[in-house]
């Protein structure tokens, strides 16, 4: 046996305003109906009026629950019982117009004229008066709601279909933007392979040639020997760079391992066998334990750190400390100021710090850099090992 769902009432304000406005214009079309029943009854023929407005209460409630979940078997309930009482004759035309609103014409003409002949065939069964004023008016009157109602559901679908096409238009757009953006970030990584790559491998070619010349002193050699190292490392760096620019690899990350917080002392004496006096101070009991995020930007922290202490005072002892409380990784690079007018800076973009910042901000951390009341530069970061 079929069953029928339960009701959604879960309708917005508007919803329920319209259905309430509706059903307000089926019961006073019902009242026009009955009262225009009570006053062409034939003398001493009896109106059941509370018949009358309890069959027609009992329509509206089901015509407001039901119409826009069942427009169809509201439509046809309403329309076969026409025949109990005069105040179901608004409610069923009202269905109808909810029907010709919510279903195409194929389906609500046909229950229109299903309705319309009804309603003839009982004016001919009562001889009504006026029969022929009667079945006109109530034709005009199906006429006008199903052609409101084919109106309505007409500007609704183009609404619809005009939102749909904004929709595919802001997607396309998006995709557009997107493309752009791959073609830009392609042209940029072709910029940096042609343009530092072969400078950086002249660099690299160069120092290995002063790296083994036997005329050369060994700290000159070994001095030699860090700058082919560091362009060897410069090269792999910029490979990994243009490869997340162009997207190679899972997700657009680079394959090659990425430093950690445990790389921090190597990469401390490397700078040492450059020349530079570094310090460490590293408190941390176990690097390993840090999380790879942080302890990645940890690491481009204090290599730039070292990188501005060479660029700006050269030769001057740096200090590095890395300390934890647990909750946070302190950074710092402290490194003495040289008298004087600051010496000719390495030829650069200016954006490491910036860089630093945007690093820092990733994980939700802060960032200090400066001078400090005893003449030196301090470089502190904090970072939050459980990062966001």
């Amino acid at each position: 046996m079929a069953t029928v769902g339960p009701v959604d009432l879960r309708r917005s304000a508007r919803d329920w305003l319209g259905d309430a406005g509706l059903t307000a214009a089926a019961a006073l079309l019902g009242l026009l109906l009955l009262q225009g029943t009570i006053e062409d009854a034939a003398h001493g023929e009896r109106i059941p009026v509370r018949f009358e407005l309890a069959a027609g209460a009992v329509s509206l409630v089901f015509l407001l629950l039901f119409r826009r979940r069942r427009p169809v078997a509201t439509a046809v309930t309403l329309v076969l019982t026409q025949w109990v009482a005069t105040t179901v004759f608004g409610t069923a035309a009202v269905a109808v117009y909810s029907l010709a609103m919510l279903r195409p014409w194929r389906i609500a003409l046909p229950v229109a004229a299903a309705s319309l002949v009804m309603l003839v065939s009982l004016f001919r069964l009562v001889a009504a008066p006026d029969f022929l004023e009667g079945v006109v008016v109530f034709a005009l009157l199906y006429a006008a709601l199903v052609t409101a109602g084919m109106l309505v559901r007409s500007r609704r679908m183009l609404i619809a279909s005009l939102r749909e096409r904004a929709r595919a238009a802001e997607t396309e757009q998006r995709l557009r933007v997107e493309e752009a953006r791959l073609l830009e970030r392609e042209r940029i990584a072709r910029e940096m392979h042609d343009v530092l790559a072969h400078r950086i491998s002249l660099l690299a070619v160069h120092a290995g040639a002063l790296e083994f010349h036997p005329a050369l002193p060994a700290d000159q050699r070994e001095a030699a020997g860090v700058i082919r190292r560091s362009a060897y490392e410069a090269m792999e760096d910029l490979r990994e760079v243009i490869g997340v620019l162009r997207g190679d690899g899972p997700d657009g990350e680079a394959t090659r391992p990425q430093p950690t917080l445990a790389d921090v002392p190597e990469l401390v004496r490397e700078s040492r066998r450059a020349g530079s006096p570094v310090t460490l101070d590293d408190r941390i009991a176990d690097p390993d334990g840090v999380p790879s995020r942080v302890g990645r930007h940890a690491y481009r922290i204090v290599q730039e750190g070292l990188t501005n202490a060479r660029k700006h005072a050269p030769g001057a002892p740096v200090e590095v400390r890395l300390d934890s409380d647990g909750t946070d990784l302190d950074i710092e690079i402290v490194n003495e100021l040289p008298p004087g007018p600051p010496p000719l800076a390495i030829p650069g973009s200016g954006a490491g710090l910036v860089g630093l910042a945007e690093r820092v901000a990733l994980l939700g951390g802060a960032l200090e850099h400066g001078r400090t009341g005893d003449g030196r530069h301090r470089l502190h970061a904090r970072l939050p090992l459980r990062a966001v």
